[in-house]
């Protein structure tokens, strides 16, 4: 099911080419299922664990509530980095990471990378992107979209790693 070279483990896929320098560390929030206007809603949080290069998803997690338990399991998930870069949010100050924590008050410089690659979840997944049109009625289908799109992202990641210099890039949707 998964291509050579990848490893997955529950939530975390690994590169053989994986720099295990630098990791970053962010959240995105969406809903899970429709809701009335005057009912209050409730989030459903993406978090996300990236590696600086290859720019790959390395670990993430689909919950109600972002608790530094659930953080906390995605870091221990994952091989150990050298550094975590992660945004001003408090709740990391609870984790413990099992390297550098460089944690950035200030600007969103040192999480750039995975903020992008939450612009990508956004862009390539509809669920994400529109909540009138598409929604996940669970968080088990949703949790089951990550997932796939997150191995077809890993496996595009490593093929343009590997590619030759005149070959053409391909699109993410090929690895589906």
């Amino acid at each position: 099911m998964y291509t050579t070279g990848l490893k997955k483990t529950e939530n975390v896929w690994i590169s053989p080419k994986t720099d295990f320098a630098d990791f970053e560390l962010d959240e995105i929030y969406h809903f899970i299922n429709r809701r009335e206007r005057t009912e209050t809603k409730e989030n459903t949080y993406v978090m996300t664990m990236t590696s600086r290069f290859p720019r790959q998803i390395v670990g993430f997690a689909v919950e109600n509530s972002r608790s530094p338990s659930i953080i906390q399991q995605i870091v221990d998930s994952a091989a150990p980095a050298g550094t975590y870069h992660t945004d001003g949010y408090s709740i990391y100050q609870a984790v413990d990471f099992l390297g550098r924590h460089n944690q950035n008050w200030l600007n969103k410089n040192d999480t750039c990378g995975v903020e992008s690659v939450n612009a990508d979840l956004r862009h390539y997944i509809p669920g994400l992107r529109r909540r009138s049109r598409i929604f996940y009625r669970t968080l088990e289908t949703f949790r089951a979209v990550l997932s796939v799109f997150i191995d077809a992202y890993n496996k595009f990641g490593e093929y343009k790693l590997n590619r030759k210099p005149n070959q053409i890039c391909r699109s993410v949707f090929d690895f589906l």
